[in-house]
């Protein structure tokens, strides 16, 4: 079975064929809206009615909602729980846990925390999921983004899936050694160091290897590069670019107004 090396997923879908920059501006708009919006209930609005039918639109819903509910909400619910308990502000008290108080505002201030990061992770996760690091990579030096600034973006979308694919290869290998990586939390917890090792060395290597790899093809040359690839970008795109980018401006302005 082949590993993959980014969320990416190909399928034949609307939001599969737009411009990386297109999915990348609304991936901003989204953010935007939800941390400067003036509706307390607007990052919630914005995951139910935007976000989740994006994931069907790409016809990649079932992998977002697998990688939500086991990535996602476990972050979100951790985060919930500690405003919740400890966040100092409110007077209007819900029920008391030993030295605890819960209030009505702790609640709703880990409510919009919680849901706002939410929001925030998932509209990157439909961008991951349905625009390929090269093409993105390819878009973005090509309007003028400096190769060293898209290279590290696009390093950064790949860290995670890298990093599972090179951790799978090695618990394979340890356990065709014999080594017990299943059963009690004794068993699992010794597991970790011959996992660890290999897995930050390994990683320093490859970074060296890919850094030969790329100054080998010339990444630092101070010409201009062509792509065997070619990236659609239509005027309709454009102008739904530049919609987006006002209500970015007019959310910062209205949160700076009121």
């Amino acid at each position: 079975m082949q590993q993959r090396l980014s969320f990416y997923i190909d399928r034949d879908s609307f939001l599969h064929r737009l411009n990386p920059l297109t999915k990348l501006t609304l991936v901003f708009t989204i953010i935007t809206l939800a941390f400067l919006g003036l509706s307390y209930w607007l990052p919630s609005i914005l995951f139910v009615l935007v976000i989740v039918p994006l994931s069907y639109v790409g016809k990649i819903s079932r992998e977002f909602v697998k990688t939500t509910l086991r990535l996602l909400l476990p972050v979100v619910g951790f985060l919930f729980f500690m405003q919740a308990f400890f966040h100092p502000d409110g007077s209007t008290e819900l029920f008391h846990i030993w030295i605890l108080d819960v209030t009505v505002e702790s609640v709703q201030f880990a409510y919009l925390t919680a849901t706002r990061i939410l929001t925030m992770v998932a509209s990157f996760l439909i961008l991951l999921l349905t625009t390929h690091p090269s093409d993105l990579m390819s878009d973005l030096t090509r309007r003028g983004v400096p190769g060293n600034l898209s290279y590290v973006i696009t390093s950064t979308l790949q860290i995670i899936p890298q990093m599972q694919a090179k951790a799978a290869t090695i618990i394979d290998a340890q356990r065709s050694r014999g080594l017990e990586t299943k059963g009690n939390l004794i068993n699992r917890t010794r597991a970790l160091i011959p996992l660890v090792g290999p897995l930050v060395f390994g990683s320093l290597v490859e970074v060296e290897e890919r850094a030969i790899a790329i100054e080998a093809r010339a990444f630092t040359a101070r010409i201009k590069k062509t792509s065997l690839r070619a990236i659609k970008d239509t005027n309709g795109e454009r102008l739904g670019r530049w919609s987006m980018l006002f209500l970015i401006i007019l959310a910062i302005g209205l949160r700076i107004w009121l």
